[in-house]
This record gives structure tokens, sequence and C-alpha cells, in this order.
């Protein structure tokens, strides 16, 4: 049999096998798309493997591969998890800014924030400019944390792009002594 053969013999196999790897899967992870996920970068990196030699070994080989990518899935949920309650703990105990620095920030913002999905708008609202610590806006929203560190970190990352969109390069310069709206008038 040449490795050709070979080859399309243990892809057969594999792709056969997909419900049951995919309900092996299932039963190990938080979702199904987490499942899915898992199964296709198996399956991406399985079939690069030079190490298969039979249709045969396929399917146990597999399960190995499956097992040490649930490993790994619930590695990577744990470092981004620890990452997340660094970011919330690093927002909470931020400096807070100045009056002058608030006073002189680009009217702008309060322009672009109704523009933004009112969950970013409400984040950034509270967080920001109300001055209202992570933890404190995650209570309010009836949410951990972690997820309301992410939403503020959406909600700033969509306002960013917003202020390039409007501003242009004085969003790159932080918006200070702004004249985005006479610039357009010129």
């Amino acid at each position: 049999m040449t490795q050709t053969q070979t080859s399309f013999d243990i892809v057969e196999t594999l792709v056969a096998n997909h419900r049951q790897f995919l309900s092996f899967l299932e039963k190990r992870v938080e979702s199904r798309e987490a499942a899915e996920d898992i199964l296709q970068e198996a399956f991406v990196r399985g079939l690069d493997s030079s190490s298969l030699r039979s249709a045969e070994s396929a399917t146990s080989w597999f399960y190995r591969v499956l097992r040490n990518a649930v490993v790994d899935h619930y590695r990577r949920r744990g470092t981004e998890a620890r990452a997340l309650e660094q970011v919330a703990a690093e927002t909470d105990e931020s400096v807070p800014p100045d009056a002058e620095l608030m006073e002189s920030i680009c009217s702008c913002i309060n322009t672009l924030l109704p523009t933004l999905k009112p969950e970013y708008a409400s984040a950034i609202q509270r967080v920001e400019l109300d001055d209202v610590a992570v933890r404190d806006y995650a209570a309010e929203e009836q949410m951990t944390p972690n997820a309301a560190a992410v939403r503020l970190f959406r909600a700033r990352e969509a306002l960013k792009r917003r202020l390039i969109q409007s501003c242009g390069t004085c969003a790159d310069h932080g918006c200070l002594d702004c004249r985005c709206g006479t610039a357009g008038k010129s």
C-alpha cells in the first residue's frame, strides 16, 4: 500500500468518526461550540502529523490528541481568566485623573458615546466618566468582574475606532486641545 493511500485511509477513518469525537469533547468542555473548535484544531494538527502509520491505530491515537487538546483548552482558559482578573484589579486600583484633565478631554467623546452599543456606552459612562470601580459596575450589571473588564475593554476599543473615524489624527494625540469640530469646516 502506498503512503498516499495510507494517508487517505487515515483521513477517511478520522472523518468517519467525527460524531464520536465531537460527542467525546462535548462531555468534557463547556459548550458544543468549544467542542467544535477543539475538534477542528485537532483535525488540522492531526492531519499534519506524520506519526500515523496505519488507519487502524488512527482512532485511538486521535483520542489521545483530543484529550491533550482538552487539557490545553482549560489551561488557556485559566491563563485568560487570571489575566482578566489582573486587568480588573488594575482598573480598580488606577489613580483617578485630576479635574483639569477631565475637562480637557475631547468633547467628541460625549458626541460619539451614544453611537456605541448601549452596553458599551454604559460601561464607559459608569467606569470612565462616573469613576465607578469595575467591580461595582459588574455588580450593577449583575455580571462577574472579569466579564465587566472584557466589556470595558471592548467598549474602549469601539470608542477608539469611532474617534479615529471621526477625529482622525487628533485621536492619536489624546484628543487634547481637539479641533475636530472646526477641522471639517475649514
